[in-house]
């Protein structure tokens, strides 16, 4: 596989990121919309999921198309972002029609940071505002690692972050993901080597191989600290899918979450993958295109994974290390 030109998902012709965190909070936010609405799908396998809207991107809903895509921090707090950006979108023209006004669709998720030794006394919600600033930070290029909603961020003993990569297809097809790591499992063994190497490109997260063969009884030793935690991504492609198939998309990016993060989908995970296509590029043979879509997706899940806490800060107010800290 080749990573597109900034091996980030908005290598996806039509999508855009924005981010805003606040080192404060130690939390923040990260939205993805693109120029149109796109079709979106979302799968669940965490057990402590907290979601919006993520009910109306059933197949057989009314709701087909969606304006943007929030993943936050802040637990329940955080599903507030997606109303800052639904404000946003409101005030450029976006949004379902409903008689006069519109109304934009906004699913959300979030991933649980209360623990994480930030401010967390506010006496108004602030994750409406950080949403409205993230909207409105949407670029082509962002910041990975401690940036948005991976800013306090946490994955197994060390400083979570937030990742993305890309890929083109043989078909001509851009596939991305981006995702925010909070994981309760660990992404490394304990000198530091990816479980998500056999997919790595380039060596974009340190080239350091993968992990030797091992007991697999080791991956589940502890410790862990089940504070709440979950892993939330998005991944997305400019093939034209219906959302059966960008749905099935996302599930098929699931199997390579747990190749990535050992163990995940657990109890006090919420892990969830959103889909989008933004519809540009048709299908050629249905099947076999959209069976190497969801490949695509799981390749660059697991490598935004490893990205996410390969790239995040060095920063000493944290109990967690960063990934640099312990092995850079």
């Amino acid at each position: 596989m080749t990573p597109g030109p900034r091996n980030l998902i908005t290598d996806v012709p039509g999508l855009k990121v924005g981010n805003a965190h606040d080192p404060d909070l130690r939390s923040g936010v990260t939205v993805l919309s693109g120029t149109q609405p796109f079709v979106a799908g979302v799968h669940i396998m965490g057990g402590a999921p907290g979601t919006r809207e993520t009910d109306a991107l059933a197949p057989d809903r009314l709701v087909q198309e969606v304006d943007a895509l929030v993943l936050s921090g802040g637990s329940a707090f955080g599903l507030d972002a997606a109303s800052g950006v639904m404000e946003a979108l409101r005030r450029d023209g976006r949004g379902f029609q409903v008689g006069a006004s519109r109304v934009p669709i906004v699913p959300a998720a979030i991933l649980f940071d209360l623990n994480n030794g930030g401010a967390k006394d506010w006496d108004q919600n602030p994750y409406g505002a950080l949403g409205a600033e993230a909207f409105a930070a949407m670029t082509d290029d962002f910041a990975l690692g401690s940036a948005g909603a991976g800013f306090g961020a946490t994955a197994g003993s060390l400083r979570g972050g937030l990742g993305s990569a890309s890929t083109i297809l043989p078909s001509g097809h851009t596939v991305g993901a981006l995702v925010a790591v909070n994981a309760m499992g660990r992404v490394t063994d304990g000198e530091g080597r990816f479980w998500a190497a056999p997919f790595e490109i380039g060596g974009e997260f340190g080239g350091l191989g993968p992990v030797p063969s091992h007991d697999p009884a080791t991956d589940i030793a502890g410790p862990f600290a089940p504070r709440g935690n979950t892993t939330i991504a998005i991944v997305g492609t400019d093939a034209a899918l219906i959302q059966a198939q960008v749905t099935r998309m996302a599930t098929a990016a699931h199997a390579v979450l747990a190749r990535a993060v050992v163990p995940s989908h657990t109890p006090v995970d919420g892990d969830l993958i959103f889909a989008a296509a933004t519809g540009e590029k048709p299908l050629g043979e249905p099947v076999p295109e959209t069976i190497a879509l969801g490949h695509a997706a799981a390749c660059c899940l697991s490598r935004a994974i490893a990205r996410g806490v390969y790239l995040a800060d060095r920063w000493t107010q944290t109990s967690h290390p960063s990934w640099q800290e312990r092995w850079g």
